[in-house]
């Protein structure tokens, strides 16, 4: 037991102060993110902002080029779902209705989860670039050849993007791309040396069933209401 804690604590080791203070501080605020989605509060969206936009200088700093890549579609999709929410607030101003996926929405999820997955792998495909600052002098380096690391990213990243977009249309399936994705992530980061982002999915994926849960009472409620 002892050898597994040191394990996981031993990149901690090496990692600067400012590191760890901001995977501590991205951490918290995407727990309180999922927790404003849970109670359907559009206030959501500023701290989905303030952990995401910390997440893609830790990710891109740990060789996540998925995770790095996909926290920036978060962010550009928060400011996207406060515009959505803002224009469909119930009269408390702070909450919104939800609603299940359509046919179109599920061909809609396909084509973006396919297309999101071969892009990431693609990106990888550039890693030499990408590890040298962006040197292309490294092109002749670059290769189809893929760790499982990287397609295990690029499917959680095409997950979470998936999960983000149907959180944005304010669609309850949002949760289950949110739960399959956590529970991806908690092994991932542990692997990456990153014990505090992966107690963070672990909290995100209890407050993702949760959250299922709860939009689906809401839905029925107030389905019945309106008969």
């Amino acid at each position: 037991m002892n050898n597994f804690i040191d394990y996981i604590l031993a990149p901690y080791k090496t990692y600067s102060t400012l590191n760890i203070v901001l995977e501590i501080i991205a951490t918290l605020f995407g727990i309180i993110s999922v927790y404003f989605t849970y109670k359907r509060n559009i206030w959501v969206y500023p701290t989905t902002v303030i952990s995401t936009f910390i997440f893609i200088y830790l990710f891109f700093s740990w060789g996540l080029y998925g995770e790095t890549i996909i926290n920036f579609y978060y962010t550009v999709m928060a400011i996207y779902g406060w515009i959505l929410w803002q224009k469909n607030l119930e009269e408390d101003h702070i909450h919104v209705d939800v609603f299940w996926a359509n046919k179109k929405e599920y061909f809609l999820a396909s084509i973006l989860f396919i297309a999101s997955f071969l892009f990431i792998l693609s990106i990888y495909y550039f890693r030499p670039v990408i590890q040298n600052g962006f040197d292309w002098s490294y092109i002749n380096q670059c290769k189809f050849h893929y760790s499982p690391i990287d397609f295990i990213d690029a499917t959680v990243t095409a997950t979470f993007l998936i999960g983000m977009w149907m959180m944005a249309r304010r669609k309850i399936e949002n949760w289950i791309f949110w739960i399959v994705g956590d529970i991806i992530m908690i092994p991932l980061m542990i692997y990456k040396g990153a014990v505090i982002t992966s107690s963070q999915y672990a909290v995100l994926l209890v407050l993702s069933v949760i959250g299922l849960i709860d939009w689906i009472k809401v839905y029925k409620s107030t389905r019945q209401e309106i008969i």
